[in-house]
């Protein structure tokens, strides 16, 4: 059908459209962006960083951006505490990425920003942590949030690329299917969805992706994940080998379990408990005898997100009462 208006005027009849609240996002001031990688790479474009320190327990997908542009990097190691072991020295052209490790480390990022003036900071597992001034920071929205794709970006860089906007609409059946006809039935849908979004350019967020994010509420959303975290933690900190600081937890992504026995995922899942394995790549990268295997293998990141209650909680740990 032959185009016959101006795509510039508004719209007035017709059919109606989702109907989503319209608010503010969390991160109005912040780049708006369509991947936690293209956010990335963003980064290394702006900044023409020639190399790069990465750590062992990070997701492949920071790699993309990499092998895009030709950059060299290396792996460092991480403690008991997941801080980086500072083994090396980052050179004038170079940068050093480090990991809001579950949202649990922002202690270490400040510290880390009086230490290294080229620090990368990876907040996907970390939505609620504040950017450090002028320090370049990208977050990953759909880790947190219901949405396709969406990323936000801090960069002290004045350099701006000129982007097309991206669309979600062919990336959001997953979330749809979700709520219609179960979790495990979208699941495929939401595979499909992460391999789509493999190696796209670097785009604004899409119009989809923005409005849901500028109807959250992100107070309630952060007040449950603290409480449900602290719920789990008054009981499972006796039975954690991960120690740490609990008494300033802002809106964590999960909450990070670690145990000798590898056979809790299974019987957690047998119970339509879902638990992520951060990351499986990971297992390629290092040896058995490394400490990023073994938190690959042996953490259970328990939810503890928005849509869950004390109820929900009281639910996984009656579970992991039998087998702890």
């Amino acid at each position: 059908m032959k185009q016959i208006y101006s795509s510039k005027m508004k719209p007035l009849g017709g059919y109606l459209e989702l109907q989503l609240e319209k608010g503010q996002d969390y991160y109005p001031l912040l780049l708006k962006l369509n991947t936690g990688r293209n956010a990335f790479e963003y980064i290394l474009k702006v900044k023409r960083y020639t190399s790069i320190y990465l750590p062992y327990f990070t997701c492949e997908v920071l790699l993309e951006p990499l092998r895009k542009l030709g950059i060299q990097y290396q792996f460092y190691t991480i403690n008991e505490k997941m801080d980086p072991v500072l083994d090396f020295e980052v050179g004038p052209t170079e940068c050093f990425l480090y990991t809001n490790y579950f949202g649990l480390k922002q202690d270490t990022i400040l510290r880390l920003s009086k230490q290294f003036k080229n620090l990368i900071v990876d907040n996907s597992q970390a939505f609620f942590s504040e950017p450090v001034d002028g320090l370049d920071t990208f977050y990953s929205c759909r880790k947190f949030f219901g949405v396709p794709d969406g990323a936000y970006l801090n960069t002290d860089s004045l350099v701006r690329l000129k982007l097309e906007r991206d669309l979600s609409c062919d990336r959001f059946s997953h979330l749809i299917k979700n709520i219609d006809v179960g979790i495990e039935n979208g699941y495929q849908d939401y595979i499909e969805n992460n391999i789509v979004l493999s190696n796209n350019p670097i785009k604004k967020m899409s119009a989809l992706s923005h409005r849901i994010l500028s109807g959250i509420d992100y107070k309630e959303c952060k007040y449950r994940r603290n409480s449900n975290f602290m719920y789990l933690h008054d009981f499972l900190v006796n039975y954690n080998d991960y120690a740490f600081d609990a008494s300033s937890v802002n809106g964590p992504m999960a909450y990070p379990l670690l145990i000798s026995s590898t056979l809790v995922r299974k019987k957690l899942l047998e119970k339509r408990i879902y638990v992520a394995t951060y990351w499986p790549n990971v297992l390629d990268w290092t040896t058995k005898k490394m400490y990023e295997n073994y938190l690959t293998t042996h953490l259970l990141a328990l939810p503890i997100d928005h849509r869950y209650t004390h109820a929900d909680m009281k639910r996984i740990l009656n579970v992991l009462k039998q087998l702890l």
